[in-house]
């Protein structure tokens, strides 16, 4: 069947995760690399959800090799990449999250990605990429 064309690396790569949080594998490999993903993974490792993740170059762009940590029940990109403003995340909280306080937004600013959280404290705005609890 050959390698497919991923439409969205980044949903790729949370399913991936997911799925084998279920399975309660140790790691999961994380394949093709990317900025964006190795930002969405950094504050997944800052906030507990994920231990340690590297790259490591194969040649082919790269892959990331995630430690897991049977902290994730769910995690997903959100699509489309809604646009939100500095004072809206609560309407997301309650459609993406299973609860007050429970799990995280990831949101793409003018700073970089960085968690709902940062991003209200920061009093900035940004687009939804992703959601992980």
């Amino acid at each position: 069947m050959g390698e497919q064309m991923l439409l969205d690396p980044l949903a790729n790569a949370l399913s991936k995760i997911e799925n084998y949080e279920r399975a309660r594998k140790r790691e999961a490999i994380v394949a093709p690399a990317s900025k964006l993903i190795s930002e969405v993974l950094r504050i997944m490792q800052e906030e507990g959800f994920i231990g340690e993740f590297e790259f490591i170059d194969d040649g082919r762009g790269g892959k990331f090799r995630v430690v897991l940590q049977g902290k994730i029940n769910g995690c997903g990109v959100i699509k489309p990449r809604y646009a939100v403003k500095r004072d809206g995340y609560e309407q997301w909280e309650k459609r993406y999250l299973p609860a007050a306080g429970f799990g995280l937004l990831l949101v793409s600013t003018p700073r970089g990605v960085i968690s709902h959280q940062q991003a209200e404290e920061q009093g900035l705005g940004g687009r939804l990429l992703a959601y992980v609890y």
